[in-house]
């Protein structure tokens, strides 16, 4: 009884997050003043340990257990019944305590990072906002409660992005971040109507079932799975909507660390357990390969080219989710939600190891960084072993995730095994090159004297750290890898010659007394340093198409439609000021003309007799 009485009220733990952000409100409106911001981060950051405890709590009750399904009637109109469902299982539990894990570092991160910050307050209320939509998308078993949890995403995303919103570029970032999720987000909806419409049901255990036994037009499939895709594919910032991501580094970097490991994430999360409808359709399947496959490689790439660390990470950022889109097109989604994981935690460690640098800098460029390996060895350690947990390096665990994906290509589509491999040596290539500019060399004037970060922004680095580390021995623990098989072998000593080739090539080209700050040829440089310039594409393609015709559409509607509105409203009032003056308020004579206009219609209609009457 008491377990039961457990899972049932697992549902209060998204409304943690919600609650700190209802209680952060007087501090981030300025009601409350006296007491500073603090007492808002501190109510934030008890609430999400509370969440942490009871989802660890839930979490132990559910482990080893089938999935249990809480349903929450919500709207009742004709044929159409909508829960809000949610699945208690040991899968959605660990994605709940993680992303709980993660947001509690990330706040008590952000005590230190914007401790000078009186907008902190506002920055802990979003944060609580942010933190009860993911753990929502963790645990919801509805698509339509899914669909509603990414929209707050995309509120929250345009919010933190805008952060520091007196800066002109920071707003542009907001609004384009804003606006480019909304596109995947409009297709979503579509999908959703037409799921509802084929199937009768919106959660994904439902659907799960009736995908095993429908049988759908292929046209339709393929558009109901591309159109299902698209709110991921925005999401998780792949091509073409990937430009927002590379933007929204304008925002406050604690918000950052969520945002490259726990909210990319979560749209892959929904990817994940779509795949049993995206799969009806190779057409669906074979899209999801192909454009994971261009941002991985294309994001790889132009990661080499940017000065801005920030910018650098969110295209690898980018690159791997587009691996996480190639696993779920091949239909491997737990390889797909074990990169995810492995990815996070890797990207959250670094990106603390990034926030350090530019608190103690001033600066996230890269050619205004160098020499710190002396002067900041906390932050030095945290970066490494973020890196090295990023690439597949024996034993750390996207070494195994990366050489089962490989393995499983090799039967499949083992053109796709080549992809793992570039994507492998590029990242390592790109690692070694910002290692190289950050921490080797001469100190360079905003560098010479950096001091290492107080403990509120050491700890949680310090703590991810260990937790990449003894992520792969859990994943032993509990039997989770496969056996040492040869052909697993082979995959192994490929990926490990592919980060050792980008790790010789970045170690000859950014370390000792070389310090190259751009490529050696401009044209590449630009090319890539401008993601293919597929913005000035966008602006030529789609924005001044639009652009054009809505000016036009504008014309068209002030000189057409308002001017024939307006010549008949002209008509009218010209016709109503004459005819004023042939009243003369004489009834005798309202009645003559009544009279004789009657007396003409009946002569009309006696010359011209009706049918039947003749």
């Amino acid at each position: 009884m008491s377990n039961l009485i457990l899972l049932e009220s697992s549902w209060w733990i998204p409304f943690y997050g919600l609650a700190g952000a209802a209680l952060a409100l007087p501090w981030a409106t300025g009601w409350v003043k006296r007491s500073g911001p603090r007492p808002a981060a501190y109510l934030n950051i008890l609430l999400t340990l509370v969440a942490l405890v009871h989802g660890l709590w839930v979490l132990r009750q559910v482990w080893g257990h089938a999935p249990y399904i809480v349903d929450y009637p919500w709207f009742r109109v004709a044929d159409l019944d909508l829960f809000l469902s949610l699945e208690i299982s040991p899968l959605t539990m660990g994605a709940v305590v993680w992303i709980s894990g993660l947001s509690l570092l990330a706040q008590i991160y952000a005590l230190g990072y914007l401790d000078k910050d009186w907008g902190l307050g506002r920055f802990s209320a979003l944060m609580g906002f942010f933190e009860g939509a993911l753990t929502g998308i963790a645990m919801s078993d509805s698509l339509f409660l899914s669909y509603a949890l990414l929209e707050m995403l995309t509120l929250s995303t345009y919010l933190l992005v805008g952060f520091w919103y007196a800066q002109p570029l920071v707003v542009t970032a907001a609004r384009d971040a804003f606006l480019t999720k909304r596109v995947g987000d409009l297709l979503l909806l579509m999908g959703v109507v037409t799921v509802s419409n084929f199937s009768g049901t919106l959660t994904f255990s439902g659907l799960r079932d009736w995908a095993a036994t429908a049988s759908l037009d292929p046209t339709w499939a393929a558009l109901m799975g591309l159109a299902l895709m698209a709110g991921p594919l925005g999401k998780c910032a792949q091509f073409p909507l990937h430009l927002w991501l590379d933007e929204a580094m304008e925002g406050p970097n604690p918000a950052s660390i969520m945002r490259n490991s726990v909210v990319v994430a979560c749209g892959a999360f929904v990817l994940i357990k779509l795949q049993p409808l995206l799969a009806l359709s190779p057409i669906t399947d074979g899209f999801l390969v192909t454009i994971g496959t261009i941002t991985a490689i294309g994001g790889s790439l132009v990661a080499l080219a940017q000065i801005d660390i920030k910018r650098t990470f969110s295209y690898s950022t980018s690159a791997y989710l587009g691996l996480v889109f190639v696993a779920v097109g091949m239909q491997q989604p737990d390889l797909a939600l074990e990169l995810l994981l492995m990815h996070g935690l890797a990207k959250a460690l670094l990106f603390t190891g990034v926030g350090s640098i530019i608190y103690t800098t001033a600066t996230q460029n890269l050619t205004e960084l160098g020499g710190l390996r002396s002067r900041m060895p906390a932050t030095v350690t945290a970066f490494a072993v973020g890196s090295l947990g990023m690439v597949a390096l024996l034993p750390l665990g996207c070494f195994w995730t990366m050489a089962r994906l490989a393995l499983v290509y090799s039967v499949l589509q083992p053109a796709l095994v080549g992809v793992l491999l570039l994507v492998n040596g590029l990242t390592t290539l790109n690692l070694m090159r910002v290692f190289g500019l950050v921490f080797q060399g001469s100190p360079q004037p905003k560098t010479r004297r950096a001091p290492e970060v107080g403990w509120l922004m050491a700890l949680p680095m310090g703590i991810l750290a260990v937790q990449t580390l003894l992520m792969p021995w859990l994943f032993w623990h509990w039997q989770l890898y496969p056996a040492w098989i040869p052909e697993l072998k082979l995959m192994a000593v490929l990926l490990v010659v592919s980060g050792a080739l980008g790790a010789g090539l970045g170690g000859w080209l950014y370390w000792g007394g070389k310090r190259m700050l751009r490529l050696p040829w401009p044209e590449l440089q630009n090319l890539l340093a401008y993601d293919f310039y597929t913005g000035q594409l966008y602006q030529s393609l789609v924005v001044q198409p639009i652009s054009s015709l809505s000016r036009g559409l504008e014309w068209l509607d002030r000189h057409w439609v308002d001017g024939l509105v307006n010549g008949v409203g002209l008509a009218f009032l010209f016709s109503g000021e004459t005819l004023k003056y042939t009243l003369s308020g004489r009834m005798q004579l309202y009645v003559l003309l009544i009279l004789i206009g009657v007396v003409v219609v009946v002569a009309w209609l006696m010359r011209s007799p009706l049918p039947g009457l003749v």
